[in-house]
């Protein structure tokens, strides 16, 4: 599939899975102020047990979520052009432990999978992204359909109807395009979903834990 088709396609509420386009009658959507972190990912947070990073290996993600290779082809073509972006959650060794990717278009997000190889490492890497989503205005993330560990995470189930207005706004707003890089001056691990701002550090403030740093 063409970028274009692609990005036009979820701007108006459609995905494609199993070689076909699907607009659920509802969606699950996560909203940042919303998002819930559990106390067990915020101890991980806290201890800084992982490093995350965004769009340092998007090859490596996608393989590790293991969708077909017409997936990973499509949605590889959507990265290059700086609309697919990936997650990547590293230990103190550097092994990736956990991650996923998804596609930005204006100012909704559509989380496609999502992967762990350790308890929880990919839910530190959602907080840590949804952190940076809220900072940046995104208004949406969307996650398809139901699931449990969706659930677990704040997202919540919605008409289609309901999430298409929010689409019909949000889609067609300018959003951040081009390769994501984890800011500096935010802490995800200082911050409330339901206050915008907080989890903000001074420029050039480390967060240490030992020798080990987390880049976010």
């Amino acid at each position: 599939m063409r970028v274009p088709t692609l990005l036009a396609a979820y701007a108006k509420g459609l995905y494609p899975a199993e070689g076909k386009w699907w607009a659920p009658a509802e969606r699950m959507v996560s909203f940042p102020e919303n998002a819930y972190v559990s106390k067990t990912v915020w101890r991980l947070m806290q201890t800084r047990a992982y490093r995350v990073s965004f769009d340092e290996d998007f090859a490596a993600v996608i393989r590790a979520c293991a969708p077909g290779q017409d997936v990973v082809e499509s949605f590889t073509a959507l990265h290059e052009a700086g609309h697919a972006h990936s997650v990547e959650v590293r230990d103190r060794s550097g092994r990736l432990a956990g991650g996923l990717y998804g596609v930005s278009v204006g100012r909704a997000f559509f989380t496609e999978k999502m992967f762990s190889r350790e308890r929880d490492a990919a839910n530190v890497g959602f907080v840590t992204l949804s952190c940076h989503l809220q900072h940046w205005g995104y208004a949406v993330n969307d996650g398809k359909r139901m699931s449990g560990q969706l659930s677990q995470l704040g997202f919540m189930l919605v008409p289609r109807f309901a999430f298409n207005g929010l689409l019909s706004k949000a889609a067609f707003e300018p959003g951040r395009e081009g390769s994501w890089a984890v800011d500096e001056t935010l802490d995800a691990a200082r911050w409330n979903p339901k206050v915008p701002g907080t989890g903000r550090v001074a420029p050039g403030t480390q967060v240490r834990s030992g020798t080990f740093t987390l880049s976010s």
